[in-house]
């Protein structure tokens, strides 16, 4: 499948002397490496000729190879950032020169921006979309018109179509977006996917990068990350089910948000008299592992499950926030909600303004379950607000408050 990052990468590589191309692992990040032009060569630091040969002298291998090098999986050797930052210096005109890719290592990102900083281009890559499942890229779509300053949010609807119907919808969000569970469409075969995913997730990867780190709680805290998604996070109660630390929770968290398998939303902080909750809240990146670790087998079994709703908000938000990263629009995201309960699902901000979401399974959203957004939206000068369901078309509730089916997403 054709993935929405490859016109960003072409669009870095005309800008940057290097791009780095990041996310969690199995997301598709060595097949885009093969999007490149056949002159490139390419190295990936997990296969043992490969990471001998960088490793020996990283210095004398940019200098043998000064262009046109992509190198999987650099955060296993993280003597090659300081040698690539060299190397750009040598010819910092020169644009386009090197790719790199990086998982799981909550440390690659502040890596790369202290060693790389003004040489490179970040692309945050996810597992597939629901706009790269159904193959409608070159469509105009919703998040594109959102990003656009001046469009009014009637004409933000006008003229959409959707992705597909809601029975492909609903598989997509029960299977989640890891490429090879996706194009196999074995039950079975996905079970079995996950199943060693997360043992390669804990043993390889966490355990490689913490080595001094309680296996067992950790996987006991992974599990527990299921049960939590969609809800206000507290460290205490968390350290408490756990038997560990307060600060060793939040390590957990970290390590969890830092490679990719968990994003955490932080609380909005915006200007207002109201109280607000500040503690984050988060989600599981991808539905699919949700699904797996509370164990539901099929999509009638999640459609009655207590964790459906947060489920269905935590896929909706990660589809936002991977089609904006795939544009490469920069943005802040936040959730907001009062003390007295009033709550708005994600906020998300950027050159483009203030865009605030809510997010429902059901088609039909009443008229009192607008409040809390309209107030927002009136109270915090929101350009938009945006109502996510599963409606048969969009409609424009009020001038300023929009309802979009998922499936125009």
């Amino acid at each position: 499948m054709q993935r929405a990052y490859e016109s960003l990468l072409n669009e870095y590589l005309r800008a940057f002397p290097c791009v780095a191309i990041v996310g969690v692992r199995q997301c598709g990040k060595t097949t885009m490496l093969q999007t490149l032009p056949s002159k490139w060569k390419r190295y990936d630091l997990e296969r043992q000729a490969d990471q001998q040969l960088v490793a020996r002298d990283p210095d004398a291998f940019f200098r043998l190879n000064p262009r046109h090098v992509a190198i999987d999986e650099v955060q296993v050797i993280p003597a090659v950032l300081p040698a690539l930052r060299v190397a750009i210096d040598e010819h910092r005109s020169e644009k386009g020169r090197f790719v790199i890719t990086g998982s799981s290592s909550p440390s690659l990102l502040r890596a790369v921006s202290e060693s790389l900083a003004g040489r490179i281009g970040l692309i945050e890559m996810a597992p597939f979309s629901w706009a790269e499942v159904t193959e409608t890229l070159a469509r105009d779509c919703f998040i594109r018109r959102v990003v656009d300053r001046k469009a009014a949010p009637k004409t933000i609807i006008e003229g959409l179509d959707p992705r597909g119907d809601i029975r492909l919808a609903h598989e997509f969000w029960f299977n989640g977006g890891y490429p090879e569970p996706w194009i196999e469409r074995s039950n079975q075969f996905r079970s079995r996917w996950i199943d060693q995913y997360f043992k390669t997730y804990l043993f390889r990867d966490v355990q490689r990068l913490f080595p001094g780190m309680d296996e067992i709680r950790y996987r006991r805290f992974v599990e527990l990350l299921a049960g939590l998604a969609g809800r206000v996070i507290n460290y205490s109660e968390v350290a408490r089910a756990l038997g560990v630390s307060q600060p060793t929770a939040r390590d957990y968290f970290e390590i969890a948000h830092g490679t990719f398998v968990w994003r955490r939303i932080p609380a909005y902080t915006g200007n207002t008299l109201k109280r607000l909750v500040k503690h984050p809240k988060g989600y599981m990146r991808d539905s699919g592992l949700l699904h797996a670790l509370l164990r539901i087998p099929d999509l009638d079994a999640l459609l009655s499950h207590p964790q459906m709703g947060a489920s269905w908000e935590g896929m909706v938000i990660e589809e936002i926030l991977r089609q904006l990263n795939a544009m490469g629009v920069p943005y802040d995201a936040s959730y907001y909600r009062t003390s007295g309960g009033a709550e708005v699902d994600l906020v998300i901000e950027g050159d483009f303004g203030r865009v605030a979401f809510e997010i429902k399974h059901t088609s039909t959203v009443p008229t009192h379950d607008l409040r809390a957004l309209a107030d927002f939206v009136a109270e915090q000068r929101a350009r938009l607000g945006v109502v996510i369901n599963n409606d048969t078309q969009p409609r424009l509730y009020t001038p300023k408050i929009i309802g979009l089916p998922f499936t125009w997403l």
